[in-house]
């Protein structure tokens, strides 16, 4: 029987296990007058008996905005990402540790136990404890006015709910019948399936806790259908949007949309204190400034931010880096760590009958390959920083050598042979290959129209892939179109990024095997897998089946050992077919941060999951140098 505890590791990210609050510590100085005035208790009664504590720079001191340009309303949510405040979280190893819960036991892959932190509140100050637990499940992901289609799906594994339990105020357990080894992972995500709620805020606008009357008028006041749209409205824990909600996160929002500056104030109650025993963060607020995307680029040469990544690009680069001195910050260069900067992804389930046969051919999908100079793009587009390769791993989970170069070197001559074995010996005047229903072998490759980058990688790959006697064509459209087109079948090929190339044995390998709709080069194989059959089409090539069922195996497995072969197995796999074409991997990331802003480290990983981007460096632990800018 196997069982362990994840607790909390000295060394990792720099934690340090203390007793308890350390006594007489100082309190931050913007709630200094508010625990003094009584309206806020001392900070001994504000932690958690037990807070999580973060080694920091001795230095640091209190105060100050952090200001930050969004390019809509939506991203409010970044105070969420960023803030990076969850049950277990991923520490810069990219390990899982505990945060929000003390610890977390572990039985045989399919149990898991989590002890909270005894005196933990919400931002309001009311208690955080099981029944919060409690309240989402029975009243949220059981409530069919609340949740039509029931529970998560990442709590329901192959169709069965978990077992959970709450055997005291400090303890929950949730449990299943066999591993799920996505638990854990999803929770410690950039976007994890929240556990819990602010049942004492919620259940104002619940049914089972509020009289229909009251209710009805509520809805009716704010014009909304009935009481579970007036919950839904207000249960925005991820969202962020709504400044009356309690969070956990280290700052909580002052502003509802619509607005220009959004404001979030330190948590008063955040469970975290650094080696002093001083209550986290040490920034007092996230000022989130509303503009068009289009000039966030400028805005942050001017000095109009103090840390700035989002919607920034490496060929802005050089923009940003001339206009350093002047502008007051200085640009750092984040590795991504992505498989593919930029990936083209060929239709398996084209509608087209022709199209779809051909990129099911693993040769032709190789000559395609095989006609991209990788090291051209590398060079006239990313300055020689990418790593030229196709779409997978920078480090292999087993140990075994990344097999990035596969079907990846510059050969015209072989791709040729491929295209010629594939039967594409016909050619129109033009000296362009013709279909074998005797029309031009045109590519159509749709974007989302969202980044300039992937169209000039595209012109270049039409260059060489026209000596190969094929035309590409780019199509634009928007996001939402894209992908119902990709989904549908119309699309013949898309271009994305790729995925963390980073992995360890305990991260899912779900991208390399048919097992989501949101796959885009076979969506309906993966739509298959998720509806347990019920839609979409089973894969039709062996390959793709021989991935499920290694990632069904890696599910729940729970050996690590053997986790990392399913890993090497399904890379070389894919390596092998070229289900996706790669270009280059691990593009870097223009971070500006303003000058005198500290604890930014110089190098880190840009990455969005796992790291919620800014989040695993602990934001709450960056600070000004003299208190403010």
């Amino acid at each position: 029987m196997m069982r362990w505890t994840l607790a909390l590791v000295i060394g990792m990210l720099g934690l340090v296990a203390p007793a308890g609050p350390v006594r007489g510590a100082e309190e931050p100085p913007s709630l200094a007058a508010r625990v003094a005035a009584g309206e806020l208790p001392p900070l001994a009664q504000r932690l958690p008996k037990r807070p999580l504590a973060v080694k920091t720079d001795p230095e640091a001191v209190y105060g100050g905005d952090l200001r930050m340009l969004i390019g809509t309303p939506k991203d409010l949510k970044l105070a969420f990402v960023y803030g990076y405040s969850r049950l277990v979280r991923f520490d810069r190893n990219y390990q899982i540790v505990p945060d929000i819960a003390e610890r977390v036991d572990v039985k045989e892959g399919r149990s898991f136990t989590f002890h909270l932190r005894r005196g933990h509140r919400w931002s309001d100050g009311a208690p955080f404890t099981s029944a919060d637990f409690a309240y989402f499940w029975e009243h949220i992901a059981n409530n069919k006015k609340l949740s039509p289609a029931g529970p998560p799906q990442l709590l329901m594994l192959d169709g069965e709910p978990p077992t959970v339990e709450f055997p005291d105020a400090w303890t929950v357990r949730y449990s299943w019948s066999k591993p799920h080894n996505l638990f854990l992972l999803d929770q410690a995500g950039a976007y994890p399936a929240l556990l819990y709620r602010p049942a004492h805020y919620l259940n104002k606008f619940h049914e089972a806790f509020t009289d229909a009357e009251t209710l009805a008028k509520r809805a009716k006041a704010e014009r909304r259908r009935n009481w579970a749209a007036l919950h839904n409205a207000r249960d925005a824990m991820y969202l962020m949007d709504n400044p009356d909600l309690p969070t956990l996160q280290p700052w909580r929002p002052k502003v509802a949309p619509p607005a220009q500056v959004y404001f979030a104030e330190r948590n008063p109650y955040f469970h975290r204190v650094d080696q002093q025993g001083r209550q986290l963060p040490y920034i007092d607020r996230l000022k989130m400034l509303l503009v068009d995307k289009a000039v966030i680029s400028v805005k942050s040469s001017s000095g109009e931010v103090d840390l700035q990544a989002r919607y920034l690009n490496f060929d802005q680069y050089p923009f940003l880096k001339k206009n350093e001195r002047l502008g007051g910050y200085h640009v750092y260069l984040w590795p991504t760590a992505t498989t593919a900067a930029v990936a083209l992804f060929p239709n398996l389930n084209a509608k087209d009958l022709v199209v779809r046969a051909l990129f099911q051919d693993r040769r032709f999908r190789q000559a395609l390959s095989l006609a991209i100079d990788r090291e051209e793009v590398n060079k006239v587009l990313f300055f020689g920083f990418g790593a030229a390769g196709q779409n997978t791993v920078l480090r292999s989970p087993g140990g075994r050598e990344a097999p990035r170069l596969h079907h990846a070197q510059y050969d015209l001559a072989r791709a040729n042979r491929l295209l010629d074995e594939v039967g594409l010996t016909r050619r129109d005047a033009r000296e362009f290959r013709l279909r074998p229903d005797g029309k031009r072998l045109d590519i159509i490759v749709e974007t989302s129209g969202e980044s300039s980058q992937e169209s000039d990688v595209l012109e270049l790959i039409a260059d060489t892939w026209a000596e190969l006697g094929i035309e590409l064509l780019i199509r634009p459209s928007q996001r939402e179109v894209f992908r119902r087109r990709v989904f549908s079948g119309e699309a013949m090929m898309s271009v994305w990024g790729g995925e963390f190339g980073l992995p360890t044995p305990d991260m899912s390998p779900s991208w390399l095997a048919p097992v989501s709709e949101e796959q885009l080069q076979w969506s309906q194989w993966g739509l298959h897998f998720e509806s347990k059959g019920e839609r979409g089409q089973p894969p039709t090539l062996p390959a793709a089946e021989r991935l499920v069922e290694l990632y069904r195996r890696w599910l729940v497995s729970t050996e690590r050992a053997e986790r990392a072969r399913i890993w090497d197995e399904m890379l070389e796999i894919n390596a092998e077919e070229v289900f996706t074409i790669g270009i280059l991997g691990n593009s870097l990331q223009p971070v500006v941060v303003a000058n005198g802003l500290r604890g930014v480290p110089e190098k880190a990983i840009y990455a969005w999951d796992p790291g919620a981007h800014f989040g695993y460096i602990n934001l709450d632990t960056l600070y000004w140098a003299g208190g403010h800018r």
